[in-house]
């Protein structure tokens, strides 16, 4: 049947759990595309209101095409938030490293030891 439509699913459709959380707005582009992207308000801007995230989409003519991407770049943020960072491993300064900085410490030290006051008797 020509004007039956599917249920959007994956792309914030109205069974997205992701969709009910999200603001969406929409606007006007620009850019190369002529006067259908000019008109139109085919760009994309998702709002994630738990978190404040903020996604935009607009590298496509259609309105469609890009609210299903920035619903994925919105995952993949929300992944990226969810896995916990590696813990940084201190790690202790090389000993050529640390007599190196001595030795430059030592010879500063004696410059400014030279510049000094002599005291006279």
């Amino acid at each position: 049947m020509p004007g039956r439509r599917r249920p959007r699913t994956g792309a914030g459709g109205k069974d997205d759990p992701l969709a009910a959380e999200t603001r969406v707005t929409f606007f006007r582009s620009g850019g190369p595309g002529g006067q259908h992207r000019n008109k139109t308000e085919t760009a994309v801007r998702l709002r994630h209101l738990p978190t404040g995230l903020t996604v935009v989409a607009a590298e496509e003519r259609s309105q469609r095409r890009n609210r299903a991407i920035a619903f994925e770049r919105l995952r993949q943020k929300l992944r990226a938030l969810r896995t916990p960072r590696a813990a940084r491993i201190p790690t202790a300064a090389p000993a050529a490293f640390t007599e190196t900085r001595l030795r430059v410490k030592r010879l500063h030290a004696a410059k400014k030891a030279e510049r000094r006051r002599v005291e006279e008797d």
